[in-house]
C-alpha cells in the first residue's frame, strides 16, 4: 500500500513537472494579434550589434531634464523579404542589456538606476531576461514621414500585447533597415507597476520606444 501511495506521488511530480516546462516559455498572458504574414522570400539576420531598442521613461511632476533614457541590445532576430518588401519578422532583446545613457557621466547613479530598472519592481530579468516583437502584419504608408506601418505582438514579462509602429524600411540585395517612429507603450499593460512617492515624481505609464535595426543578407 506503502508502496503504491509513493508511486501515485512520484507520477503526479512528473505530471506537474512536464505540465511546468511545457509552459515556461510561453506567454503568461497574451492578447495576440492574427498574424497575417507569409514567410516567403529571402531571409535576413539581425545585425546585433548595429541593432537597438531605444527606449525614454518620464516623470509626471518633473521636467523632461529628469526624465530618463537608454538602450536595449538585440539577441537575435531575422527578418523576410519579399518581390523587395518587407514580408515578416521577429526581434529577441536581451534585457540584461538595458543600458541608461543620460546618466554616463555619472557611474554610480547609473549602475543604481540599471539596477532597478532590472529588478522585480521593473523587468524582473532575472525571470524575464528577454523581451520580443513578433511582426503580424506590413502595409505600405501613402503620407507622412513613413514608408510603412508594421503591426505585431509585443511580448515582455510573459505579457503580450499587439503594438504598431509607423517606420522607415529600406531593402536593397544585401540589407535591410528598419527606423521606427518613436511610439509610446504603456508598461502597466505588461505587469510594470512600480510608482515612487508623488513628491518624488510619479513615473509616466508611458514608456516611448523606438526600434533601429539592420539586418543582413543570410548566408
Amino acid at each position: 500500500m506503502k508502496r503504491s501511495i509513493a508511486f501515485s506521488l512520484f507520477s503526479l511530480a512528473l505530471i506537474l513537472c512536464f505540465v511546468v516546462s511545457c509552459t515556461k516559455d510561453k506567454p503568461v498572458t497574451s492578447e495576440a494579434a492574427l498574424n497575417e504574414t507569409a514567410r516567403e522570400g529571402k531571409i535576413y539576420s539581425v545585425d546585433t550589434l548595429n541593432s537597438r531598442m531605444e527606449w525614454i521613461g518620464y516623470k509626471v511632476f518633473k521636467s523632461d531634464n529628469t526624465s530618463h533614457f537608454g538602450s536595449i541590445k538585440f539577441e537575435s532576430g531575422e527578418l523576410t523579404i519579399h518581390e523587395g518588401l518587407l514580408e515578416s519578422g521577429k526581434f529577441v532583446a536581451d534585457l540584461n542589456s538595458l543600458e541608461n545613457i543620460d546618466l554616463k557621466d555619472d557611474p554610480e547613479q547609473k549602475l543604481k538606476l540599471e539596477t532597478h530598472l532590472k529588478s522585480a519592481d521593473f523587468f524582473e530579468v532575472d525571470q524575464f531576461p528577454t523581451a520580443s516583437y513578433e511582426i503580424t502584419k506590413v502595409s505600405p504608408e501613402q503620407q507622412g514621414d513613413y514608408n510603412t506601418l508594421i503591426e505585431g505582438n509585443l511580448t515582455i514579462k510573459g505579457i503580450t500585447k499587439p503594438v504598431q509602429f509607423r517606420a522607415n524600411v529600406t531593402v536593397t540585395t544585401k540589407e535591410v533597415s528598419i527606423a521606427s517612429e518613436p511610439t509610446d507603450v504603456l508598461r502597466e499593460d505588461f505587469g510594470v507597476k512600480f510608482q515612487v512617492p508623488a513628491q518624488n515624481g510619479v513615473i509616466k505609464n508611458e514608456v516611448t520606444v523606438q526600434l533601429l535595426v539592420k539586418a543582413l543578407e543570410k548566408v
